[in-house]
């Protein structure tokens, strides 16, 4: 009958003592505090995310079909534009900031000539660029079309961006657009409009 008890009985030495459970809530607590710190120290990584992917924008293989070899001519005309664009918009006021994504559409308007584009650049709020998408003049086809894509994450424009398009050609063509897209919302509410290119022209002058 002993032996029988004594297998009912609980066995108190493979129990856990009362001091091990302390001991487990202070390593939970340190290893709690050590992905805070963790997490603290990679957000601001997280945050730059977007703008180290936004460099990596190649026109030339992102829109190959558009372009054509650059012509062996003089480029006897050339011109630019000044785009406004609206990464960030306040509003309620100035208390609330809303962020929008952008797309910088240029379009060769000529059906017969192509279009050189000497240079795509993009300026934050104080006129600082914040990137160059061209490494070299590229060749659009006739009516063709390229593209910057700055998603709504990438706020290093702020809210005075512009894009500098400089473009030149040939002979006599169809001026081209230049235009920005922008998109984005807050709450239930969406929004979308588009800022119109100006030529870069001289003033003052007779």
């Amino acid at each position: 009958m002993m032996s029988r008890m004594s297998s009912c009985m609980p066995n108190w030495s493979v129990l856990p003592h009362p001091r091990d459970g302390v001991r487990c809530d202070k390593r939970a607590i340190r290893h709690m505090r050590m992905m805070l710190w963790l997490i603290v120290l990679l957000c601001p990584l997280a945050s730059a995310l977007p703008a180290l992917a936004q460099s990596k924008i190649n026109i030339e293989q992102s829109f190959a079909d558009s372009l054509t070899a650059l012509p062996k001519e003089e480029l006897a005309v050339a011109g630019g534009f000044y785009v406004p664009a609206y990464s960030s918009v306040a509003m309620s006021q100035g208390k609330l900031r809303v962020d929008f994504s952008v797309t910088l559409s240029v379009h060769n308007a000529s059906e017969t000539q192509p279009l050189v584009v000497k240079r795509i650049a993009y300026f934050d709020t104080a006129g600082k660029l914040v990137e160059s998408y061209l490494k070299a003049p590229v060749a659009l086809k006739p009516l063709a079309t390229v593209s910057i894509f700055i998603p709504t994450d990438d706020v290093r424009g702020g809210t005075g961006a512009n894009f500098l398009v400089d473009w030149a050609a040939t002979g006599e063509i169809a001026e081209p657009v230049a235009e920005a897209l922008m998109v984005g919302g807050v709450a239930n509410a969406h929004y979308a409009f588009i800022s119109q290119g100006r030529p870069t022209r001289t003033a003052g002058k007779k």
